[in-house]
């Protein structure tokens, strides 16, 4: 019995050691120059009205609560209110990550970061100004350099390709 778990080890070590020592050859080695760059997908959409200045939150499937919504302190990005970024033809590229069930407040992003506490879902609800306010939602499906994403997005939008795009809505 000794013998087969002393076996059992070594051979469980031997695995262990043969995949930690396998090398994984990257799209470089296979002569691909394809970049993978990490981080979520980027969003853009149209709205029924210019809600570009208030804050959205996103409902429940049903649209009977508040699934998700920012801290009174997470409605900046890069150290400046979160307003959405205009492209071209109307479109806006998210920089709050909304959903299909976004929902504007009543609030402007300076309003609710100067609150002087988080409000509520169940308060939140109460404050909805339009809780169907998406005319066309795209999500781009090509990770991009954050610094050449407006730029690349706005070519796109120009040549009305939107093949790289998901429709959502």
């Amino acid at each position: 019995m000794k013998r087969f778990i002393n076996l059992s080890v070594i051979l469980f070590i031997s695995c262990m050691v043969t995949a930690c020592c396998t090398v994984k050859k990257t799209g470089h080695e296979a002569g691909r120059q394809d970049v993978l760059i990490p981080g979520p997908k980027a969003v853009i959409y149209k709205t029924t009205k210019d809600y570009s200045k208030l804050v959205p939150v996103n409902l429940s499937d049903d649209k009977k609560s508040v699934a998700s919504y920012p801290d009174v302190k997470d409605v900046y990005f890069n150290g400046t209110l979160a307003y959405p970024t205009p492209l071209h033809d109307g479109f806006l590229l998210d920089n709050r990550g909304i959903t299909l069930n976004v929902a504007f407040l009543k609030l402007t992003y300076e309003e609710y970061s100067q609150l002087p506490k988080t409000p509520s879902a169940d308060e939140l609800l109460k404050m909805i100004l339009d809780p169907d306010p998406l005319s066309v939602m795209y999500v781009y499906s090509r990770q991009a350099v954050r610094e050449n994403l407006v730029n690349e997005i706005n070519a796109k939008i120009d040549a009305g390709n939107f093949a790289e795009f998901t429709r959502l809505k």
